[in-house]
């Protein structure tokens, strides 16, 4: 399983090496939910294909996935954006949704970020607000490696990077992202356990992705936008969510270009 998963990415790789006339790629962007608008920031891309296209990947199912994977080229550096991603959830297993980041690891990149929504757990936050992670827990009790692949998470998020991020805006603030398999929201309980585990945040992706990134030595950046309150007892919309995470991504889509524009 685990080498079919490596040669599916490679044949992803070699599919968008011709259709987009790639050489190595530089980094790349997952675009998770509600974080499309970031793109208004960017113009008009050199190259774009549908991902349901592209060997190996899945169409996403989310709402706020657009589901397409889109060429830059900034300051000379060629950047692939991955606008929507597959969800544990969806009931494919781990290897798919991890499948975009091995694809850009094979393109050569060597600098990722991943972006998400998220529940906060500090009521001061506001919704809409920037939160760049230092570290995660794997509450989804997955891995997406198979077999004796032993990877060191121990500086997952590069210090590097998020120093450049918080440079960048200073309005962002920093915490760990909690990971569970979900489509479900967490009970009360569960919400619990997270903030006494040292969450500040909590999601259903991300986590998988970043372990599969560090397989390669890829530096991370990960940038997750608070969209609800958790353990305040409110109903959670998900079209809410999508909604509070699209005014956000907007206004950091040149922070995003400047992480992978510039050193």
């Amino acid at each position: 399983m685990a080498v079919d998963a490596y040669e599916t990415a490679n044949q992803a790789a070699d599919w968008l090496r011709q259709q987009f006339g790639l050489g190595e790629v530089f980094g790349g962007i997952v675009l998770g939910s509600g974080w499309g608008p970031a793109r208004e920031a960017w113009g008009t891309p050199l190259h774009e294909a549908a991902t349901g296209d592209v060997p190996g990947f899945l169409a996403p199912i989310a709402p706020g996935h657009a589901g397409q994977i889109l060429h830059y080229c900034w300051s000379g550096r060629d950047v692939l954006v991955l606008s929507g991603r597959t969800h544990y959830y969806e009931g494919h297993g781990a290897q798919p949704v991890v499948h975009g980041v091995r694809t850009l690891a094979a393109l050569g990149a060597r600098r990722i970020v991943l972006t998400n929504a998220n529940g906060s757990f500090h009521p001061e936050w506001p919704l809409g607000q920037i939160v760049a992670l230092t570290d995660h827990l794997n509450l989804s009790m997955v891995s997406p490696l198979v077999g004796a692949r032993f990877v060191d998470l121990t500086d997952t998020y590069d210090p590097q990077l998020r120093a450049r991020a918080l440079a960048l805006d200073p309005s962002l603030v920093t915490g760990v992202y909690a990971m569970f398999p979900g489509p479900y929201y967490e009970t009360a309980a569960e919400a619990h356990m997270a903030v006494v585990m040292g969450a500040d945040v909590v999601g259903m992706s991300t986590v998988l992705e970043a372990i599969a990134a560090r397989e390669f030595d890829c530096k991370l950046l990960a940038l997750s936008i608070v969209t609800a309150h958790e353990a305040t007892g409110e109903a959670i919309d998900p079209d809410e969510v999508v909604a509070i995470a699209e005014a956000s991504a907007r206004r950091v889509g040149p922070l995003l270009r400047s992480i992978l524009a510039e050193d």
